[in-house]
């Protein structure tokens, strides 16, 4: 029977049919790399990481704006109705300077700057204004006094303030009316409702 040819001299013998010599513990062999492994790419694994770290960013931008936004509403709304000024001292000294505004000074801009924001409407304070001019010019020299305002109920930043105005003419016209002040204190004492 022939023979077949064996491996050259010094060459380990191998069990693979292929006939690739293996040789494991030989210093300087290559094993063959396992199958099934994909080639290496080396673009590949560095696009996800891209991806993924602008989406990171723009998510962290989309936060932020709507905090600054949100802030800035919140801001708008809690200083919109910011006293500007001090306001009174006393609540009776509050009622006191708007009725002289009003009615001595007949001053619309001077009246709104004794007025809480809340309630602050310079159509209505201006109307009530020229409702006193209308007065001054239909009777002979009017004349606006009112008693000392006094305070009927205070509890903490709300009080309620009660004064009577009278009107007297040159021809000895009077007339009285009862007014009662809601007046609440945020930077000082300041009319919010009149009635």
């Amino acid at each position: 029977m022939p023979t077949q040819p064996g491996p050259p001299a010094g060459v380990p013998q191998s069990d693979d049919p292929a006939g690739t010599p293996q040789s494991p513990g030989v210093p300087g062999a290559i094993p063959p790399p396992p199958p099934g492994y994909p080639p290496y790419q080396g673009q590949g694994t560095v696009e996800p990481k891209k991806k993924r770290g602008l989406l990171i960013a723009a998510i962290a931008l989309v936060v932020i704006m709507v905090l600054c936004v949100g802030g800035g509403v919140v801001a708008f709304l809690t200083l919109r109705n910011a006293e500007s000024g001090e306001g009174a001292k006393e609540p009776a000294v509050a009622v006191d300077e708007f009725l002289t505004a009003v009615y001595k000074d007949r001053d619309a801009t001077k009246a709104a700057n004794h007025v809480c924001a809340a309630s602050r409407d310079d159509k209505k304070i201006a109307a009530k204004v020229a409702e006193v001019q209308k007065y001054a010019s239909e009777y002979q020299n009017p004349r606006f006094k009112w008693t000392t305002p006094k305070v009927d109920n205070q509890t903490g930043d709300r009080a309620t303030v009660s004064t009577r105005i009278t009107m007297t003419t040159a021809d000895e016209k009077v007339a009285d009316q009862d007014l009662r002040f809601t007046v609440v204190q945020k930077t000082g004492w300041w009319v919010c409702e009149v009635a």
